[in-house]
């Protein structure tokens, strides 16, 4: 059968070393001892000062569905590597743990967990890729439409990127992601049937071409979507014929409807110079509520520099550089043990590297977002030990954890945890909210940071500080195991 018509168990989506490790766990009797893994990434893609969790959804589908079809344990029985104990074991798998997450929309930081899970070590190990894959790669488009869509400065962002994007899901997905970090629709259909990402769009070069005159190509149009006549003026000539066939139209057809509401779409050209010109004309001619629409290969950096040029756009239709984060097309995260249970006690586990970057923070932990009262806007990040609770009604002295010199005094300011519960034992207890809550949630909460941290370049650092007692169980850890990384250093 071929690949594209199967029904795919995305539990096989796994890098293979997590069922080698799975079956090593198993065969160790540590199938049952229960581990932390973070998820967290490290480096804020174009340097910019946050980026935006998303991904959630697809995630709670994928753990909700977790399972091994007899296809699947005959295929790991044809690798003979499986014990048959482990290939037994498969046959009854599920998820059991528990899963805590940042919801999606959040500004999120480096180093701060995303998402926690708890679970038997199995469990925990396996679902490493397939979360990694979703978060990371809806975060990154998240983060990239917002940063297009504060370029934009209020004018509607469209993402039209399907064709270029990175495989089905990544067209999909994107586009869901796109629409969560503030992009108004999409040009994908099967997103708005799936999630509600409004799709729309206006005609193809191919539509001018196939009349014989420019003009018969626009005036079919106008009366075939009159509510909806958006006309592509540069097949030939933008403003020799383009912009005034449109306009000619409009005349006809439109206006003894009574219609105003039309536009035209520019997909090439020197967009400051032929927007200028367009917006005359259509001003000149009455047409003073048609928007203008442009495309083409746009970023957040080509959309500021049209606009502080006097182009005259009211919409942007962003294609390959939003839907491949053509700039930057890696997110990062990464998926790290932090702590396991023995005995009941948690024992937080650290990864120490000579790249100081790359060392963990240990334990299970709490994430906390101070806000002050007085302005709303977000002040630091704090980590500390999950059994730690933050006495907002009291001064708190926060610092840096890289230098401990820098510190500051918190006061008057509202603390609240970030990550929230989304499977206990197993079992899903997080209400998810619709996409268009989502969407909201995220501008609600990019509202809370201040204009320094949202510069494109050179942004204000936002701190994640720790805790006192974080910090010292981070740095005994550290200094108990720092032995081994002396005797491998280069001399």
């Amino acid at each position: 059968m071929p690949f594209q018509n199967k029904k795919l168990n995305m539990t096989m989506l796994c890098d293979f070393y997590e069922l080698t490790m799975g079956n090593g766990f198993f065969s160790s009797q540590m199938r049952d001892r229960i581990c932390y893994f973070d998820v967290f990434y490290r480096n804020i893609p174009d340097g910019g000062g946050f980026a935006i969790a998303a991904g959630l959804e697809q995630v709670i589908e994928y753990i909700k569905d977790l399972h091994f079809t007899d296809g699947d344990i005959a295929y790991l029985r044809s690798r003979k590597l499986f014990s048959e104990d482990f290939l037994a074991y498969l046959h009854d798998f599920h998820f059991t743990g528990d899963i805590y997450a940042v919801p999606e929309g959040t500004p999120i930081f480096p180093r701060e967990p995303i998402l926690t899970v708890r679970a038997p070590a199995i469990q925990a190990q396996l679902i490493e890729t397939y979360i990694l894959l979703v978060i990371n790669h809806q975060s990154l488009i998240a983060t990239k439409a917002n940063r297009v869509v504060r370029a934009a400065q209020g004018r509607r962002v469209l993402e039209f990127g399907s064709r270029r994007a990175q495989g089905a899901q990544g067209a999909i997905l994107g586009a869901r992601a796109a629409y969560i970090g503030g992009c108004d629709g999409t040009a994908c259909t099967i997103s708005d049937q799936l999630y509600g990402v409004p799709a729309g769009g206006t005609m193809a070069h191919s539509w001018v071409q196939m009349f014989d005159t420019e003009y018969e190509a626009f005036e079919t149009y106008c009366k075939l979507y009159p509510t909806n006549a958006v006309l592509l003026v540069d097949t030939y000539n933008t403003l020799k014929s383009g912009v005034p066939n449109a306009i000619r139209a409009f005349d006809t057809v439109l206006k003894p409807l009574g219609i105003k509401k039309c536009g035209i779409r520019l997909d090439s050209g020197d967009m400051t110079y032929l927007t200028k010109k367009a917006r005359k004309m259509l001003d000149d001619a009455g047409w003073t509520e048609c928007e203008i629409s442009c495309s083409n290969s746009l970023d957040e950096y080509i959309i500021q520099d049209l606009l502080r040029q006097g182009a005259q756009i009211d919409m942007f239709g962003v294609g390959e550089r939003l839907i491949t984060a053509r700039s930057e097309p890696v997110f990062g995260g990464v998926y790290k043990l932090v702590a396991v249970e023995r005995d009941g006690e948690i024992v937080p586990k650290i990864k120490i590297s000579e790249n100081v970057g790359k060392i963990t923070n240990p334990h299970f932990k709490k994430l906390y977002r101070f806000y002050g009262n007085d302005t709303g806007k977000a002040i630091a990040d704090y980590l500390c030990v999950h059994d730690e609770v933050v006495d907002d009604s009291k001064d708190l002295l926060i610092f840096d954890p890289e230098a401990t010199w820098k510190q500051k005094t918190v006061y008057n300011f509202t603390a609240r945890e970030l990550q929230v519960p989304i499977f206990q034992n197993g079992e899903l207890v997080y209400q998810l909210p619709t996409l268009h809550e989502i969407r909201d949630y995220c501008k609600q909460q990019i509202d809370t940071l201040w204009d320094e941290v949202k510069r494109f370049d050179n942004p204000h650092c936002y701190y994640v500080d720790l805790s006192k007692k974080l910090w010292d169980i981070k740095y005994d850890l550290l200094k108990n195991n720092a032995g081994g990384l002396k005797r491998n250093e280069k001399r």
